[in-house]
Order: structure tokens, then sequence, then C-alpha cells
């Protein structure tokens, strides 16, 4: 874009200049850009429209990052830029769908199931699943209705059937799928959302998408702080992870070469740490005494 300015018998040409937007590829000017607070990344602003836009319309609302898959920092587009940039619809259905998935993450807190009662309803917290344990059912009380429902399948409270059992004895379409399936099974239960999760291919070490869950597909034990995967060197799951031995021996080099890093960096770096205390104490005390001097001026005597 050119732009002229008349200063007396000369006339000034300024060029605009023209920014390639990284989505649609097209040249723009500085003002037609927006940038994103988190990462500093430039695009036109029609494209960011467009992009919440699809994000929001598949659900897909918990970190909208950045678009650039290449970005270094990819960062999170902020909640107030995604109020600015999208319509009043897109927003309060990014409000709802973000509340919803933020009670669904909660284990302590959970929607009652009863039709037309959206009260969230506390959940007693439960011990975290061990080896080859499961989450127990607890009932769940709703302070509107008073519903009194499991805390895993939603249904009316069962104290002598299992979730499976209830689920079975309904109509078939409403069976669904089951809460302990078979080792062979492809769709499971997250062991703590119980979302159901597809096993197409790959290794047997799963990741919730939605808890962030680390488990064994086949027995459902916890993963969060096996990193070495010790998991597959014993018991019924020995050798089922997927990978190749050496492929577990070089993720295992990794973890502890880099716990070894850290241990190497903080044993080389304490010697430092030990000779810069004294002189930092020693700054902060004359600072003090600096503080308490210019306190003292304004005393009289």
């Amino acid at each position: 874009m050119a732009t002229y300015s008349a200063s007396g018998n000369c006339v000034e040409l300024a060029i605009d200049p023209l920014i390639t937007c990284k989505l649609c590829l097209m040249e723009c000017t500085l003002p037609d850009m927006y940038e994103l607070h988190d990462c500093k990344c430039l695009y036109c602003e029609s494209c960011v429209r467009q992009y919440l836009a699809v994000m929001i319309a598949e659900g897909s609302i918990m970190d909208i990052t950045c678009p650039d898959s290449q970005c270094r920092k990819q960062g999170r587009i902020e909640v107030h830029e995604i109020e600015k940039l999208v319509d009043r619809q897109h927003f309060d259905r990014y409000k709802r769908l973000r509340f919803q998935r933020e009670i669904d993450n909660d284990p302590n807190k959970t929607f009652c199931p009863e039709a037309g009662c959206e009260t969230v309803c506390h959940v007693c917290s439960n011990p975290p699943p061990q080896h080859d344990q499961t989450v127990q059912p607890i009932p769940v009380q709703c302070p509107t209705c008073g519903l009194r429902f499991c805390s895993i399948c939603k249904s009316k409270w069962h104290a002598a059937k299992s979730c499976d059992e209830v689920m079975t004895a309904g109509r078939h379409e409403d069976i669904g799928i089951p809460f302990s399936s078979a080792e062979d099974a492809r769709i499971k239960r997250c062991p703590v959302c119980h979302v159901p999760i597809e096993r197409n291919d790959g290794c047997a070490q799963m990741m919730c998408k939605r808890c962030k869950h680390v488990f064994c597909w086949y027995c459902l034990t916890s993963l969060d702080d096996d990193f070495l995967l010790r998991h597959y060197d014993k018991g019924p799951c020995k050798n089922k992870l997927g990978h190749s031995r050496a492929s577990v021996i070089w993720h295992r080099t990794q973890v502890v070469g880099i716990f070894a890093g850290f241990g190497v960096l903080l044993l080389v770096a304490s010697p430092f740490l030990l000779l810069a205390a004294p002189c930092i104490l020693c700054c902060k005390c004359k600072m003090c005494r600096c503080c308490e001097d210019e306190d003292g001026d304004g005393i009289p005597t």
C-alpha cells in the first residue's frame, strides 16, 4: 500500500510493509495482522478468527495453541483474546464447553445425570487405583433433585451390583462400552475418567487425552510414575509393551541421562552457590540497613 503526503513543492512516497500470513499465504499490511500475546506470532486477523471458530465448533477448547505447528513456544491463545476475536455465540459455546470439560476432568466433581438437572455434585475423594485395582464406585447425592447415583456409570446407585451388571440389565442400546473390558478389546475406558478410548495400533502405554492419565492398555495399571516402564519387565504384561528391547533400553538411557545431567549440573553449581551465598546475604543486609537508615531520617530524636 502506498501513501502520498505533500510538503511544499515536494511529494513523499511511503510504502507500508507487507507481511505474509502463514495460514492463508496472503500478503497483508501490519494493521490487518494480529499478534498472539503469548508467542508473538503474526497472522492476518481473518485467519485467526476462522481458526478459533473451527476449534470451538469441533469442541477443541482446552488449551487452544498457536496454529503454527513449527512455533517453538507453542503459545496458548488466552481467554480474553478469544472473547475479542469471536462472536458472542461462539464465545458462549466456548465458555460452556470449557466449564463442562473442567468438571469432567475434576475427580471430585460431576454433573447430576437427572434430565433437566445440571447441578454440579461433589464426589468424595477415592484413593487412586494401584496395580490391578480399579476405581471403586461410590454413591453421590444431588443437593438439588435428591437423586442418589453412581459416581462412575451415573446410573441410580447400585450397592450390590457392578456398573457392567447394571448396564447389561438395561436395554441393549444402552449397554455401551463395558467398564471392565477383556484384555484383547479394542475399546476400553480410562481407569480414571472412564472416557472410551480406542487403540488401533502402537504400544501398550496409553495416555488419556481428557485427564492425561498414563496407564497400561492390557491391565489398566497406572504408569504415571513408571518413567522407566518397569511394568513390562515382569508379571502378566511382560514383553507386551510393543517396542523392541533395544528401543526400551534406549528410552531408559535417555531418562537416566536426563536425571544424571541435572544431578551433575547441581553438583557443579553447588560450590559456586556456597561461595555466592555470603555475598548475597551481605548485600541483602546492606539493603535492609539502608532502608532502616532512610526510615530513621524522618523520625526526630
